[in-house]
């Protein structure tokens, strides 16, 4: 942050290593996710308000620990990076959403809403 550190990276080979320096620390963060980027996620960091209702028709097994939801953020923000809104909601409610998976969103009158995966455990948490 006061810039003052240094950061480097090796790419091991087979009979040598090369080294290189990480000189825009800035956009190592937030290509990892170290430091929020607005922008680049649509979300605002704060509790964020949402509605959520379960998508029955895609939930026919009982015994699935992740089901379907229909997600909409009343708060105004909007998700363009899943895994930061994951780690925002496990952070705010405990929220086990899955990441590895399709996720989408239609816009509408009512505004935009998302479906998402999620552990069924965790939405009562």
């Amino acid at each position: 942050m006061a810039g003052k550190s240094r950061l480097f990276a090796v790419w091991p080979g087979q009979w040598s290593s090369d080294l290189f320096v990480i000189d825009d620390l800035d956009e190592y963060a937030k290509a990892h996710g170290i430091k929020h980027d607005q922008d680049r996620t649509g979300l605002s960091e704060h509790v964020h308000d949402v509605e959520w209702i379960e998508q029955t028709a895609f939930n026919t097994n009982p015994r699935s620990p992740y089901i379907s939801i229909r997600l909409t953020m009343r708060c105004g923000c909007e998700i363009r990076d899943l895994t930061a809104f994951a780690k925002q909601m496990c952070e705010q409610r405990g929220w086990d959403i899955a990441t590895s998976v399709g996720w989408g969103s239609s816009s509408g009158p009512g505004g935009t809403s998302y479906s998402l995966r999620v552990r069924r455990k965790s939405l009562s948490a």
